[in-house]
């Protein structure tokens, strides 16, 4: 079968081209708006302060010491004891998402916090850099980790995005009508 060939084929059913991929995207876009709850991400930065040793040889060999306890500090935030201590200080984080950030090049880590209720992910996040704070200076013996931004309470939801979905419903409900009229004829 030609390009051409398929084309006139397309036009003869042109009513299925239309109202197939239409059809998804209205139902994938009901669906989104009806079914699919908002979420919200708060997100906090923080930073590494290290504890300098005066008798060390290099500020390179400070910055890069520094980098590997960043490193430690951003694992630390997953352990159970930093996740526990914030989950009894607040609720349960059983329905959140969080995820941290740090770059090899620099001291300064980063706390998302995901969920469907704002002011909580911000609430969360913070709580987060408070508890690894104390909870690094007692076991890494680390200076402070100070918190650079606060998490502050999103105002717009960060997902889904419905867009996308019922784009990708509208693509997909055209794809399979060019199948059918190709498979058909």
């Amino acid at each position: 079968m030609t390009l051409l060939e398929l084309l006139q084929l397309l036009r003869k059913h042109l009513r299925l081209v239309i109202a197939l991929p239409l059809v998804c995207a209205l139902a994938m876009g009901v669906a989104s708006f009806m079914f699919l709850p908002n979420t919200y991400t708060a997100t906090t930065s923080m930073y590494v302060l290290v504890k300098s040793d005066s008798k060390s040889s290099s500020m390179s060999t400070d910055l890069s010491a520094s980098q590997m306890v960043t490193n430690d500090v951003a694992q630390l935030i997953d352990s159970d004891r930093v996740t526990k201590d914030t989950a009894n200080a607040l609720k349960s984080l059983d329905d959140y998402k969080i995820s941290v950030t740090s770059q090899t090049n620099t001291r300064v880590i980063s706390v998302s916090v995901t969920g469907e209720d704002a002011p909580s992910c911000a609430i969360i996040a913070n709580q987060l850099a408070k508890d690894v704070s104390d909870v690094a200076q007692e076991v890494m013996d680390v200076q402070s980790v100070n918190v650079i931004d606060e998490a502050e309470t999103p105002e717009a939801p960060s997902g889904p995005n419905r867009v996308m979905y019922t784009a990708v419903a509208f693509l997909a409900g055209l794809f399979v009508a060019i199948a059918i009229v190709g498979f058909k004829d």
